[in-house]
């Protein structure tokens, strides 16, 4: 019996394929058996059990995953799970006094952790708008529901989180929804520790190619919006228009320019001090 590979992921959409090539058995019956791991703390929680060697691999938003391979070379990225660009909601409490993206400069972010999306992603956003980058403070809070109470609270001023994931709460008026920032590259990418990157290599192929057939099938999967709206609380309607617009990657081509001006990006905002001329340094073919 091949040895089960346990990959993580964050409990949204994007993984849907997993989770239902997993329910079917087809890791296992391909050889290749895999074991889920949802992970609400989002990246910075994965890439703290992929150094505990907790996982072998894990599906890592692509700046985090980017900004650990560039400074710590304790990771590879070996394939892009979401092509399509992440669109990030940026929320304050129904009855903040913020009401203008304007109003956050300077505000108090909750951050599932640090070099989490969500850390990145609010640096991202200020410097897309010209603000200060040392003007940002953060409150770490671990989790989407960490980031809730900060809200109610009062201890955090906004949150950046996917916008689709979060739209209940901002339908019921827990939340209010400010503006989106839209991460100019591929959303999510699969990440393994370099330390067992050959032990992994064959099985994780083939676990791979089994989700990607996944993914390429949900498009011809009469009930997938309401499997999918069903299984993550969200509204069927706007299900149906993220699935309109999501785009999973079929392989393992580098996104070479991608990769870049997301490096280049992460370097602006001080979360890497230096830009790799070389990408080998943080790709690795499978």
């Amino acid at each position: 019996m091949p040895k089960t590979l346990t990959v993580g992921g964050v409990p949204e959409h994007f993984n849907w394929p997993w989770r239902l090539a997993e329910a079917d058995g087809a890791f296992a019956a391909a050889g290749a058996p895999v074991q889920w791991i949802d992970f609400p703390g989002g990246t910075g929680a994965m890439l703290g059990a992929l150094a505990a060697g907790e996982l072998d691999a894990a599906l890592l938003l692509t700046e985090g995953a980017l900004a650990d391979a560039i400074n710590t070379g304790n990771n590879r990225l070996v394939k892009v799970w979401v092509r399509s660009p992440l669109i990030w909601g940026i929320h304050v409490a129904a009855d903040s006094a913020l009401k203008h993206p304007r109003d956050l400069n300077g505000a108090r972010f909750a951050i599932s952790r640090y070099r989490s999306g969500s850390h990145l992603m609010a640096i991202v956003d200020a410097l897309g708008r010209g603000w200060r980058v040392d003007n940002l403070r953060f409150v770490v809070v671990g989790s989407l529901d960490g980031a809730r109470q900060a809200l109610a609270a009062g201890d955090a001023d906004a949150f950046l989180w996917e916008r689709f994931t979060t739209s209940p709460l901002v339908r019921s008026g827990e939340w209010r929804r400010v503006d989106d920032c839209v991460g100019p590259w591929p959303a999510f990418a699969v990440v393994v520790p370099t330390r067992r990157l050959n032990q992994v290599r064959a099985r994780l192929r083939t676990a791979l190619a089994v989700a990607d057939r996944y993914a390429t099938n949900l498009a011809r999967r009469r009930n997938a919006v309401t499997e999918i709206a069903t299984a993550y609380g969200l509204d069927p309607s706007e299900t149906a228009a993220w699935f309109d617009r999501v785009r999973w990657s079929r392989g393992s081509r580098r996104p070479s320019r991608a990769l870049e001006q997301c490096a280049d990006v992460l370097a602006a905002a001080g979360i890497v001090a230096t830009v790799p001329t070389e990408l080998d340094t943080v790709w690795a073919r499978l």
